[in-house]
């Protein structure tokens, strides 16, 4: 499911336009990205949390020159499901 279905699944379910709905999930996603951003954790009752990790600094190999190089640490968005829909999953 894209972004167009969601909004159209969305604006049909809570009886209001595209446009409006197009609004209201951007904002949705521009709040849990911000949050994010800033180090805070993101938990959805049931659904889940959205997280940051760090990824620690490691060593791989470049697969086209086989040569050995440093992986930088960085940080990560990660989502830890919850129990509703790991429920509705099974």
């Amino acid at each position: 499911m894209n972004k167009a279905e969601i909004l159209s699944e969305l604006s049909t379910k809570v009886s209001v336009t595209k446009k409006d709905a197009e609004v209201v999930i951007d904002e949705f996603l521009e709040i849990i990205s911000e949050a994010l951003a800033s180090g805070d954790k993101v938990v959805l009752s049931g659904f889940g949390t959205f997280e940051v990790r760090n990824r620690i600094k490691r060593s791989g190999v470049n697969p086209r020159t086989g040569e050995r190089i440093e992986i930088p640490s960085q940080k990560t968005p990660a989502f830890k499901v919850g129990k509703v829909l790991k429920d509705k999953l099974r």
